[in-house]
């Protein structure tokens, strides 16, 4: 039985701008396919999408394949020390060109064997010689827009979007001041994981602490969520949710490293959190990616001075696998994701206001407000 039989779409409560007076996005939001079909469009193809970090294409060939979406891209580096992306599609048939990650000094095809320099021009195709008004120099590979962002490579299958850097000027500032080095990170370990649950109830997670010290009680200790330490705020595309002090007295992991005292969390629109653990000098990256309505695949990327990892740093990375991620957020989301489908519920209200910002559920709210404004939504507006 559908829940959308007891709500109907005129019965929704408000979504508004003041977080204080909005209730949330309908149930639906979170399981119906034409709404999970609306945000490929509306916002996957038209936004910035992290896709590695750039030491994964350090020297000319180095390549790597990547998913927007349902999109394939190819990030890889030319002759000219330049990265780029392209569609992964030949420009003959539509034969995929390159799978996973590697090394090529030409992308030849493996259909037919259309031939093309790293710069994505057609350099050779087969027994094409006597066609009539062939031009090679119309089947070039079809370039994505490409950008570095702290040592991260993004991608935007809009080519007219405004660069990323200017949409969020500030969060390079933040991420600059906990890691200055970024830059010369290298990319070192990757966790994946499959939630069941939809994309955003992953992001939405991130975005408040007002479960931290229900369901995270030892990422609890390691950082203070204190008034003084902690104050999320939102701004444009991103928000940070950074707390200026942390403990070595933990049972999360042991910090024994002197580089990074603060803990730093963000996350940049539309599926990016960006993390800096306490410890030894680091940071790491989780994507989230739509699978179906209501599954979803997690890339959680590391990168590290050399690209190693110390005996501290997995210990970090074992700690947000095996207990923020498997343990404990994975399955509280799951949980929200079966509780949606409930015919005895549709919307509820944003806890905002309070003397204590750790609770503060405000970066929730302007999350959803992305997502209602790239969808051109009005829900209830007052």
């Amino acid at each position: 039985m559908s829940a959308n039989r007891f709500y109907k779409k005129d019965q929704d409560k408000p979504f508004v701008e003041d977080p204080s007076k909005s209730h949330t996005l309908p149930a639906r939001y979170f399981y119906d396919q034409d709404i999970f079909e609306q945000e490929k469009s509306a916002i996957f193809y038209k936004n910035w999408v992290y896709v590695c970090h750039r030491s994964r294409v350090a020297k000319p060939g180095d390549y790597v394949t990547e998913l927007v979406h349902d999109q394939n891209v190819i990030i890889v580096k030319g002759r000219d020390e330049k990265i780029r992306a392209f569609h992964n599609v030949c420009q003959h048939r539509g034969h995929e060109l390159l799978k996973g990650c590697g090394k090529a000094q030409m992308i030849v095809c493996p259909y037919h064997a259309w031939t093309y320099d790293l710069d994505g021009t057609l350099r050779a195709a087969r027994e094409t010689g006597s066609i009539k008004d062939f031009d090679k120099s119309e089947f070039s590979l079809k370039e994505v827009a490409l950008e570095e962002f702290c040592g991260m490579v993004f991608v935007n299958l809009d080519g007219q979007a405004v660069p990323l850097r200017e949409q969020a000027p500030e969060l390079e500032k933040e991420i600059r001041s906990y890691v200055p080095n970024a830059d010369d990170l290298v990319y070192a370990d990757c966790q994946e994981f499959q939630p069941q649950a939809n994309w955003k109830i992953l992001v939405e997670n991130f975005q408040e602490c007002y479960h931290c010290a229900v369901a995270h009680k030892d990422f609890s200790v390691l950082v203070d969520f204190g008034d003084e330490a902690y104050n999320p705020y939102s701004n444009g595309i991103f928000t940070s949710h950074c707390s200026t002090r942390t403990t070595r007295d933990s049972a999360a992991y042991q910090v024994s490293g002197n580089d990074i005292d603060g803990y730093g969390g963000w996350f940049l629109w539309p599926n990016l959190t960006i993390w800096v653990y306490p410890g030894e000098e680091q940071l790491s990256v989780m994507r989230v990616d739509p699978l179906t309505p209501t599954t979803s695949y997690e890339r959680h990327d590391w990168f590290t001075k050399d690209g190693t990892v110390s005996e501290e740093l997995e210990g970090t990375i074992k700690f947000q696998r095996d207990t923020l991620q498997y343990a404990e957020d994975i399955p509280i989301c799951e949980n929200v994701q079966r509780g949606l489908k409930s015919i005895g519920y549709n919307q509820g209200r944003f806890v905002v206001g309070g003397d204590r910002v750790q609770v503060t559920e405000a970066p929730v709210h302007h999350f959803q407000s992305l997502v209602v404004n790239a969808l051109g939504l009005k829900i209830g507006v007052e």
